[in-house]
């Protein structure tokens, strides 16, 4: 199938790493994701999405190709913290400032930031302001799946 981009928009909060559990729930609870049991060879085969994300995480072809989705992101990383598979990493002012010219972003820089996820299997995390300048989204973005 090949790695998925995806991209979310979510109101601001302070904690980031709760905000990322929201959209997670949010994202599951939709279905918004991919589920290998939706596209069987045979439509016998059809499996049924999981109840649980424990149980969308007992399932092999999960575990090995992904959702598609923010869900294969487990945590946002804390500044100084080396990224890794499966993490957000919060855009920083210098790299905002090297892309858009500046740290006080809006929707309209945020095709611009889109070449800071480079690796498949991450992701990162802005915070989007309003007309004012007053923290008003966070937008996270990146690319997961096999």
């Amino acid at each position: 199938m090949g790695a998925s981009g995806w991209e979310y928009y979510v109101p601001y909060q302070e904690d980031v790493s709760a905000a990322l559990e929201e959209l997670r729930e949010r994202v599951f609870r939709d279905e918004d994701y991919y589920w290998s049991g939706d596209h069987p060879l045979d439509e016998d085969d059809r499996v049924p999405r999981p109840a649980t994300v424990e149980e969308l995480w007992e399932d092999e072809d999960a575990r090995e190709s992904g959702t598609h989705s923010i869900l294969d992101m487990e945590r946002v990383l804390r500044p100084g913290e080396a990224p890794g598979a499966c993490t957000i990493r919060p855009v920083q002012p210098d790299e905002a400032c090297r892309l858009t010219g500046t740290d006080v972003l809006t929707r309209e820089h945020v095709e611009a930031m889109e070449p800071l996820v480079e690796e498949g299997w991450s992701g990162r995390v802005a915070v989007l302001h309003d007309g004012a300048g007053r923290p008003s989204e966070l937008y996270f973005w990146g690319i997961s799946g096999d």
